[in-house]
């Protein structure tokens, strides 16, 4: 019972080290806590349950359970306040997500304490750091993947985002994973620190290569000169944003007399921020736009849904540009389960819900950038950025990658909370792994500009109508991340964790009486 409760108590440290509700910073301190603990009960049910893995099972589904749900708990505002949900059935949503997606974990915990019991802590703590990777990536890639909160990204302002630029969010949450586990084990197995001496120096030297390393990005092939852009925050009310003569009239008089009237070189503008399909929009309006940025000197990307019944439709951004022989579209390729795709055998629950979204059909992985006065322009839609793996196929060919991200979004749907603060994060960290400017234009928050090291330059205030105005400088080296990940994706951390970790199952069991 008493392991139960600090499964759960160390879940919930997790969830308050990816974005704290009080001032929505990361704390990659607090997560490594949160680690060693789950580690620390791990390994005492290990040494002293004869039911290990059982014990395993359920101690590392209650840890994730508590963590994920902490996490994401915001997604009852979307359900409940905006989709109508009775309050009672959006809450066993969220706990049935985060419970289905804790079962990743509690495979790992099963595993771990089946096979670190005759693990001696160095090969524990890196069996501890594969286990828990592979269910990492498995979250994040499995049935279309959600690896919202995955652990590294509690590590954005710390000594471990130095590694972003080679390995990533997993590649930092393995290292994170692996000290934590060092750690706990060395206390808890009170091993002879001369048995440790190897692994205390390697952790010795990836923390201090961590501090020691210069800010990135600095000299990162500087990609044209320095950009002006100012970016568009609508703050329409998410309950009335689709609704005809409230939401949708203020958004296409804000929005069309900001994309007017803005003499920015590039105007950025959020997620749907014309919620209507371009035929859709008042007589004459859409072609004001176009003919708007045909003359010399200016650009602008907006959300827009597009396309028609027999085609499908789709949520984009559209490019608007001088000298266009056709008009530029990125169509989302990424697509939210049950808001813009329904998963099969789940119309029942959509029904359920009031929410003007449904089946969009989704844009290929690499889409052509935005090109636009030596800069290109890669956007990204809402929660797109989450897959990095996803964004680092536009590097497969280094002389068409981007020189910077633009970030599209409506967090309208889950209120003032810390999904703002934890989206901020996220394409920090895209920021850190390709070492790109992100340019974030959103409709409630975060609306801001982060430069190539992951730095919030700009940032307008959230849940405020008004204009960022700032600069960016695109780049144009291709990091280490980049390079292996446009080249064969994660399949690289996937072998090495999947090899550490049969490694630890053969050698307990060579070890077994």
């Amino acid at each position: 019972m008493i392991a139960a409760l600090i499964a759960l108590a160390a879940g919930a440290l997790h969830a308050l080290a990816l974005a704290d509700p009080w001032t929505g910073q990361a704390h990659g301190w607090l997560q490594g806590l949160s680690l060693a603990l789950l580690v620390a009960v791990l390994a005492h049910a290990a040494d002293t349950d004869p039911a290990r893995w059982r014990r395993g099972l359920a101690l590392g589904w209650l840890y994730a359970l508590a963590w994920l749900a902490g996490t994401f708990w915001w997604l009852f505002i979307s359900m409940h306040t905006y989709g109508g949900l009775n309050a009672a059935l959006a809450v066993a949503a969220v706990l049935a997500l985060a419970g289905l997606l804790a079962l990743y974990y509690g495979v790992a915990g099963a595993l771990f304490v089946r096979w670190a019991q005759r693990a001696r802590p160095a090969a524990a703590a890196l069996l501890f750091a594969a286990l828990w990777t592979l269910a990492e990536l498995a979250r994040g890639r499995w049935f279309t993947g959600f690896p919202w909160g995955a652990g590294g990204y509690a590590h954005v302002d710390g000594v471990l985002a130095a590694y972003a630029r080679w390995v990533g969010v997993y590649g930092m949450g393995f290292a994170a994973a692996w000290l934590a586990a060092l750690a706990a084990l060395l206390l808890v197995r009170a091993a002879p620190l001369r048995r440790l001496a190897p692994s205390l120096v390697c952790a010795a030297a990836v923390l201090a290569w961590g501090v020691a390393q210069p800010p990135r990005g600095v000299d990162a092939g500087p990609a044209g000169p320095r950009m002006a852009v100012a970016l568009l925050q609508g703050n329409i009310p998410q309950d009335e944003k689709f609704i005809p003569g409230t939401g949708v009239v203020d958004s296409l008089r804000w929005y069309g007399q900001q994309l007017q009237d803005n003499t920015a070189p590039l105007v950025v503008a959020p997620e749907t921020a014309l919620p209507l399909l371009p035929r859709q929009l008042p007589g004459g309006y859409w072609d004001a736009l176009r003919a708007r940025y045909a003359r010399p000197g200016q650009a602008a990307l907006l959300g827009v849904p597009l396309g028609d019944l027999e085609a499908g439709y789709t949520n984009s951004a559209v490019g608007l540009a001088p000298g266009q022989q056709a008009l530029y579209r990125y169509d989302k390729h990424h697509l939210v389960p049950f808001g813009e795709f329904i998963p099969p055998l789940f119309r029942w629950f959509v029904r359920l819900m009031d929410i003007p979204l449904g089946d969009f059909t989704a844009g290929a992985v690499n889409q052509p950038s935005f090109e636009w006065q030596g800069q290109r322009l890669a956007p990204n839609i809402c929660y797109e950025d989450l897959f990095g793996e996803e964004l680092a196929a536009r590097f497969a060919d280094p002389a068409r990658a981007p020189t910077a991200f633009v970030n599209l979004s409506n967090i309208g749907w889950f209120g003032d909370t810390v999904a703002i603060d934890q989206h901020l994060a996220i394409s920090r960290l895209r920021a850190l792994e390709f070492e790109r400017p992100v340019l974030r234009a959103t409709n409630t928050g975060a609306t801001a500009i982060i430069d190539a090291q992951g730095r919030v330059t700009h940032q307008l205030p959230r849940l405020t109508r008004g204009v960022l105005h700032g600069f960016f400088e695109g780049r144009s080296a291709i990091t280490p991340y980049a390079a292996w990940v446009s080249r064969w994706g994660l399949g690289p951390l996937w072998a090495l964790a999947a090899l550490v970790a049969a490694g630890a199952a053969w050698r307990a069991g060579r070890r077994a009486p």
